[in-house]
């Protein structure tokens, strides 16, 4: 191998086209999905006062956001329901007719070929605030299981193209591929949020769907931040049980748990760039302390790196215009 002074590894950084030539990761926005909220009413557009510049939008005032979205390249969407009604057992989480089928449909009509991945969970529609049937005190992991298949039914019967359970129940994989399948949907796919961590990064996303728990926390069942091991056994048994792609979330505090997914097994990652991650960022934006758009693809950059295939970005919208302006 040469050494200094034969060997001069700046050669190749000195201009922009020569660094884009031997580029090792790059980021796309064929690989980016835009995270949504969906509110039931009727013309509601309301800005996340801790998530500047993403929207709650009723499932009527969707299609000119889907447009711009669906014009700027980003393939899919994925939603979240925030309901008018929340009871102890989430019954509006699989209401054939509850905001996230209207949405979907809303969607579908404006931008048919625009992938929608909807998030399965009951967090947002319990009166508790937990992802699951609350029995005794706690979360009752098997008398969730067909609570989480009937909404995922409910929302591929309106047209979802990918589920995605993120409610780290045991068995919740399986019980959504055998209700799917028994409905001959064994065409869609099955994204699992299969490593989600219990995060301090998910604060303004309870702020945007008013799904904060009403007492405990969420550690018995999302997963405890030091942990990998357990996220490769996590990752394999959703896998065993039906799943197609699989994430880990958050991602900027778990980029290591990213790469031992990805090199241990050959099935499509995503990593979700989650709500505090980005409100981090906006904050420190206004302030004037960072600049946004090299920050912002820093940080694309090392989850892609990292070994992701998919990334879930609130920035998705900023990428891909700035993206499209190089």
């Amino acid at each position: 191998m040469s050494v200094f002074p034969q060997l001069r590894l700046r050669r190749l950084r000195r201009t922009e086209p020569l660094r884009a030539l031997i580029r090792e990761n790059r980021v796309d926005i064929g690989d980016m999905v835009y995270p949504m909220f969906a509110v039931e009413g009727k013309g509601i557009k309301e800005e996340i006062a801790s998530m500047p510049g993403v929207y709650r939008f009723s499932p009527d005032r969707l299609p000119p956001e889907i447009e711009e979205i669906a014009g700027l390249g980003i393939p899919a969407v994925l939603l979240f329901g925030i309901p008018e009604h929340k009871d102890e057992a989430g019954s509006s989480a699989y209401h054939p007719e509850g905001v996230i089928p209207q949405a979907i449909r809303a969607i579908k009509r404006s931008v048919p070929e625009l992938i929608v991945i909807t998030d399965v969970c009951l967090c947002e529609y319990t009166s508790h605030g937990h992802c699951g049937v609350i029995t005794d005190g706690r979360v009752d992991n098997d008398r969730t299981l067909p609570l989480l298949a009937r909404m995922a039914l409910s929302h591929v019967a309106a047209g979802a193209d990918i589920v995605a359970p993120s409610d780290m129940m045991d068995g919740r994989v399986k019980a959504i591929r055998e209700a799917l399948d028994s409905e001959s949907f064994q065409h869609i796919p099955i994204l699992s949020y299969a490593a989600k961590y219990a995060s301090a990064f998910y604060g303004p996303f309870r702020e945007a769907a008013g799904s904060a728990p009403q007492f405990g926390d969420r550690r018995s069942y999302q997963m405890d931040p030091p942990n990998v091991r357990e996220a490769l056994r996590e990752v394999e048994q959703d896998i065993n049980e039906g799943a197609d792609i699989v994430m880990v979330k958050p991602a900027l505090a778990y980029l290591d748990v990213i790469r031992r997914v990805r090199d241990t097994f050959n099935y499509p990652v995503a990593a979700y760039n989650v709500s505090g991650e980005y409100a981090m960022v906006k904050a420190a934006v206004q302030q004037g302390w960072l600049e946004e758009k090299r920050i912002v693809m820093e940080i694309l950059a090392a989850i892609k790196r990292a070994g992701a295939d998919i990334i879930l970005t609130y920035h998705a919208k900023d990428v891909a215009r700035w993206l499209k302006s190089t």
